[in-house]
């Protein structure tokens, strides 16, 4: 997650999803063991953590979150010269999960904006700080 001072996402040269003031881009990997609990953790983190200025959280601002779904977030190099995406769950599984977290978020009174699964996106993002955090589910 990064807090941004603007951010974009395109596909095919069409923007799909953006964020015109402050608040989080959301860059969504999931692995095979997410489900409900998982999901249900990620969205009460984003939206309460407090990342932003003056040490608010999106909630205390109603900060916007554009969320991107990205399984190269677990990919591992650690061997060899091409990663390996073993730890990132198939679409079948991390799609429903990343649609759930949005959900999730706007149940929690977010405004969410979305890339678009699995597509070949162009992300832009112009970084507030900059602040990125990895937040993993325990």
């Amino acid at each position: 997650m990064q807090r941004v001072a603007s951010a974009s996402v395109s596909v095919a040269g069409e923007v799909v999803g953006v964020l015109s003031e402050p608040g989080l881009l959301v860059y969504l990997g999931v692995t095979h063991s997410d489900g409900e609990a998982e999901t249900a953790w990620m969205a009460r983190k984003l939206w309460d953590t407090r990342l932003l200025r003056r040490e608010q959280s999106a909630a205390d601002l109603d900060a916007p979150l554009l969320v991107v779904s990205q399984v190269t977030l677990y990919g591992d190099a650690r061997k060899g010269r091409r990663p390996t995406w073993q730890a990132a769950a198939p679409g079948a599984i991390s799609e429903p999960v990343y649609d759930a977290v949005c959900e999730r978020l706007v149940q929690l009174g977010a405004r969410v904006e979305r890339g678009v699964f699995g597509a070949d996106m162009q992300v832009v993002s112009v970084n507030d700080g900059p602040v990125t955090l990895i937040l993993e589910s325990p």
